[in-house]
């Protein structure tokens, strides 16, 4: 994605099911667990840049001594940052003291059985220690702490928030992150208290209470309770005092999460391929976590898969994130590498057409190196164009071609070249205005020389395009250097028109490359009377009871073909000073089905929100454009 987006986190969840002696006796360290996390979190670091945390809880430890041990990091390079600290506490560790996993265990922070690690991305908000993963609500009563880590986002705040108060709580803030964690908190001690009373009328001790407590409680029960009224996408991974631990996903599915278990470790993740890679396991033995269900692991070690958020009578649609797919998620995954390609071959008969079916004098490329996967897919499209070409070429030679001419169209190749790279080191900061804009448009080079001038047109595959800003002022202005007859920059994905509200850092419908389009032509066709019968639908509809809530904004894109939104796109963003014609070639949304059809997420692509709190925060993005707030939606 040429566009810097921030978008959803990572999580990593393990559980080990044996004493930590097995570990030392089987793999020749205690901290089999822990260095498992840490190859986890090292796996998905794409998923999150701006905060590491990492935590643990100690199993059966007597009173007086410390059981959870935590630590974030929200330095410039937090993952590093983080593992550098917890590893600190066992270096040079004599072999008599590393092999007493007793000691280890009673003496050391961070050698506990249950550890949770969290990848974080600031979508909105500050990036203060405070907001990094994993979040504490601690209590004398082990039964009663809780910690809490999770890659989600949440539309209904305000509403969560205020039941709070009315439950006569007073959380220090009005966040996501705080309003789940004392939501979850506020029914798992009510659980404990009704066990607790239910014991203690048959005539327990406190303390035989604890353990019947730590046997029954209903992690089930407690998140049905607390995630009625949630709205929103989100795996969500929680680890309570006495050892009891869970993971949920939204029932949509809107955030992704894996697991596998054997006899000896439960783990969870947002990917599948640092599950395979971690733990040297199949493909087809890492599950996905089913929409609407939670993974609980007891203090015991039973471990189950139940539903917790289906309502009676109700089948919610199950829509994954297809962004997963196109880009968040990395490609090592088969499945997701299979997509990528997809979706850039389903492009190649609309690419030939841009081109006249002219391979000889194309040159193809990608930019960013996202969009490397289903460039490969777009060049075995081409493939099988240019061996088309040949055998048309090769029967028009008749029954004796000369070998020259034979060798000439056998020998044809397509020209795939690294055209575009990315001066990593560049700094754009240390000027402002015009000295700034020049900056910028140097952040990308490229490669002389390959191009031929006014002659050659030249393919450019990326897998996004929200803003377009760094395609206007950096990558297109660049490129146009090489002079090619034409530009033409397809991307994997279709136009990108709305907000999202679950996760990935777009919110502001200006910022949209397809909406300053849809406006632009709204203008030129004097329907500007369209834009405030919307707005009126929006502030209408902020009065409606959340369920009621329509896409206001969907409408307005129905005024223009897709081509036509296409078209002047390119317009707004090919730079006035520059030769070569610009043309860009979207996925379609049918198109995107086609290639992922398991992840049928595409809300800011249709606008079809999955839960009613998306068609809020979409109104919300266009009546903050039409009264000229820089506010974000959620």
């Amino acid at each position: 994605m040429s566009d810097i987006i921030k978008h959803e986190c990572g999580i990593a969840f393990v559980r080990l099911l044996k004493p930590l002696d097995y570990y030392l006796e089987q793999y020749g360290t205690p901290l089999y667990g822990l260095k498992k996390l840490q190859l986890l979190l090292q796996k998905q670091r794409n998923r999150g840049q701006d905060g590491a945390g990492l935590a643990t809880i100690k199993l059966n430890m007597p009173p007086g001594n410390r059981y959870i041990s935590r630590k974030r990091s929200n330095a410039s390079d937090p993952l590093r940052d983080l593992l550098f600290q917890v590893n600190a506490y066992f270096k040079d560790l004599p072999p008599e003291v590393f092999r007493d996993t007793a000691r280890l265990k009673r003496d050391f922070p961070f050698t506990g059985e249950v550890l949770l690690g969290h990848l974080r991305y600031a979508t909105h908000g500050k990036n203060s220690i405070e907001q990094v993963h994993p979040v504490l609500r601690q209590n004398n009563w082990m039964s009663r702490t809780l910690l809490l880590a999770g890659n989600f986002n949440l539309t209904n705040v305000d509403e969560l928030f205020a039941e709070l108060v009315e439950l006569g709580q007073f959380p220090k803030e009005k966040s996501d992150t705080v309003t789940v964690l004392e939501k979850i908190g506020h029914f798992l001690e009510d659980e404990v208290q009704r066990l607790f009373d239910w014991y203690k009328r048959d005539g327990y001790s406190n303390r035989e209470v604890n353990d019947l407590i730590f046997r029954d409680l209903n992690i089930q029960r407690v998140l049905q309770r607390a995630t009625k009224k949630f709205d929103g996408g989100y795996v969500m991974v929680g680890m309570i005092g006495h050892g009891d631990a869970f993971v949920m996903r939204d029932p949509h599915g809107i955030r992704p999460a894996y697991y596998y278990q054997d006899d000896e470790v439960v783990v969870c993740c947002s990917e599948r391929p640092p599950i395979q890679t971690a733990f040297n396991v199949h493909f087809s033995k890492v599950e996905e976590l089913p929409p609407a269900h939670v993974l609980i692991v007891k203090k015991d070690g039973r471990v189950s898969v139940k539903p917790f958020a289906q309502e009676e009578g109700k089948k919610p649609k199950i829509t994954p994130c297809s962004f997963e797919r196109i880009y968040f998620s990395r490609g090592t995954d088969s499945d997701i590498y299979k997509e990528r390609k997809k979706l850039g071959e389903q492009l190649t008969e609309r690419v030939l057409k841009a081109i006249r079916h002219d391979l000889k004098n194309t040159v193809f490329s990608f930019v960013p190196n996202t969009a490397e996967t289903s460039f490969y897919g777009l060049i075995e499209g081409m493939k099988k164009e240019l061996a088309r070409q040949k055998a048309e070429k090769i029967l028009a030679l008749g029954d004796k071609p000369k070998p020259k001419k034979l060798e000439k169209i056998l020998t044809q190749q397509l020209r795939i070249e690294k055209i575009v790279t990315k001066d990593a080191k560049l700094r754009t900061f240390i000027a402002d205005g015009e000295s700034r804009d020049e900056m910028v448009s140097h952040v990308y080079d490229v490669t002389y020389g390959i191009v031929q001038n006014a002659k050659d047109y030249l393919v450019l595959v990326d897998d996004s395009i929200v803003r377009g800003t760094t395609l206007r002022d950096s990558i297109l202005r660049i490129v146009s250097r090489l002079r090619p007859k034409k530009i033409v920059v397809v991307s994997s994905a279709p136009q990108i028109r709305y907000p999202d509200c679950y996760g990935i850092d777009m919110s502001r419908m200006w910022e949209f490359a397809a909406f300053r389009a849809l406006i632009a032509l709204i203008k030129e066709h004097g329907k500007e009377e369209e834009l405030e019968k919307a707005l009126q639908k929006c502030l209408q509809d902020e009065k409606l009871p959340i369920e009621k809530v329509k896409n206001r904004v969907a409408p307005l894109y129905e005024l223009f073909d897709d081509e036509t939104i296409t078209a002047k796109m390119a317009e707004i963003l090919t730079p006035p000073d520059i030769k070569p014609e610009v043309q860009l070639i979207f996925q379609s949304i049918k198109g995107l089905h086609a290639a992922c059809p398991k992840h049928a997420g595409d809300w800011y692509f249709s606008g079809k929100y999955p839960t009613p709190g998306g068609n809020r925060v979409v109104n919300r993005a266009f009546i903050n454009y039409m009264q000229g707030k820089p506010d974000r939606a959620y």
